[in-house]
């Protein structure tokens, strides 16, 4: 009789240390989920607003194409003065 309590307390600590197992695990990948729409809104929050330096890069990048256009056209111009 002692050996069919030892078997079944064995098998008790064995579906308790699984039960301790599966609760760990869906508490990380709880966290996880929760880290995931964390990161979600910051990235949603940023493409809806981004930031002045953002700001200030794009227009570096308009005033450089807009100064690269007025080069090209420039030189249209001046090819056409010397063609004509």
């Amino acid at each position: 009789m002692n050996r069919n309590n030892n078997n079944s307390n064995q098998s008790s600590s064995k579906e308790i240390l699984a039960a301790r197992l599966a609760f760990i695990g869906a508490s990380i990948a709880t966290l996880g989920d929760g880290l995931s729409a964390i990161a979600a809104g910051i990235a949603l929050d940023i493409l809806e607003n981004p930031s002045d330096a953002m700001r200030s890069q794009h227009q570096t990048n308009q005033f450089e194409t807009s100064q690269q256009l007025d080069l090209y056209i420039n030189e249209l111009i001046n090819l056409r003065n010397n063609i004509t």
